[in-house]
């Protein structure tokens, strides 16, 4: 059902107008419309907002306390990214009140604060070819283990995100050109390369397929049972959740013990380009970052993984010089 679907209030009437506009002229995923939608009911409900006059700038401040002084069953309250979060959809959504010349609380009263630095875990190298070595079950490979290693190639050869990778169908992947385009975030398109390993593992897979799915990734059901949860569906086209469980897997096997999942493996793509001398845009571009700010968090990665080889290469100086 779509975001504000039976509104109740003048203000509900003008949030679906609002998420609307988020799903057609800016081509907002559903997942992004209902989180929007969502933190609006929630202010709305909070507030008792019945009309956009009823947003006042000290209702704002209530509910930014209101908000940092949450908690939850375990004593934890709100990260402050998640508040900022907050506070961005509430300005956007004024924004587009203004726009429509709707009186209301001006966007630019509503300050989101300074964001958290965010962690970004990552995997080194070595670690993304244990992991990927993990995925070879036998020399007689199966192809589920085709489909895996070819899997975990692609996603760190070429940075996509999960819900890129399912969306993947096989005609979409040139093999010959070492690239294919991909429509991301916003629906934008971006150009995507295959390195020479992604290459020879899809080769492999799909040379083993004899399926008419178009999916280029797909389940495989275990020998001599019969695949019930996918035999009314038209594809057998992985899921988000299956992705993350399968390379969750491998990397318990490869004895990694960091927290992977498949955005982990986008991760290792930036933070591996960086470190190799990719300059900043071209990162930004093979990602698909509509902004800049975005892609530099990796940089702050890779600035500290600098600093630790100046520190090393300086103490080994200093115990050669004895001082």
């Amino acid at each position: 059902m779509p975001p504000f679907a039976t509104p109740k209030t003048p203000i509900e009437t003008l949030a679906r107008e609002f998420c609307e506009h988020l799903e057609i002229e800016l081509a907002r995923s559903s997942r992004t419309l209902e989180s929007y939608a969502r933190i609006l009911k929630a202010f709305f409900d909070w507030g008792t907002i019945v009309r956009p006059e009823d947003i006042t700038q000290d209702k704002v401040r209530e509910y930014r306390l209101f908000l940092n002084r949450k908690q939850n069953r375990r004593g934890e309250g709100l990260k402050k990214n998640t508040q900022s979060y907050h506070a961005i959809v509430l300005r956007t959504f004024l924004k587009h009140l203004s726009k429509a010349d709707v009186v209301t609380l001006p966007a630019e009263k509503i300050e989101v604060g300074k964001a958290e630095d965010r962690h970004i875990d990552f995997l080194e190298y070595d670690e993304v070819m244990r992991l990927i070595e993990a995925s070879k079950d036998s020399p007689n490979r199966s192809q589920k283990s085709l489909r895996d290693q070819a899997m975990l190639e692609l996603l760190f050869s070429s940075g996509l995100r999960v819900s890129e990778l399912i969306g993947l169908d096989r005609a979409h992947v040139n093999l010959e050109k070492e690239e294919f385009s991909v429509r991301g975030k916003g629906r934008k398109l971006r150009i995507v390369f295959i390195s020479p390993g992604a290459k020879q593992a899809l080769l492999a897979y799909l040379e083993a397929r004899s399926d008419v799915d178009p999916a280029l990734f797909i389940s495989f059901p275990k020998k001599g049972l019969v695949n019930r949860k996918n035999s009314k569906r038209e594809t057998l086209r992985l899921t988000t959740r299956s992705v993350a469980r399968i390379v969750k897997h491998y990397a318990t096997k490869a004895g990694i013990l960091k927290d992977v999942h498949p955005h982990t493996l986008r991760h290792s793509f930036a933070t591996d380009l960086l470190a190799n001398g990719a300059d900043i845009r071209s990162v930004q571009a093979m990602l698909g970052h509509a902004s800049i700010t975005t892609t530099q968090i990796y940089t702050h990665v890779t600035n500290e993984r600098l600093k630790e080889v100046h520190q090393s290469f300086h103490a080994k100086r200093k115990k050669e010089r004895k001082i």
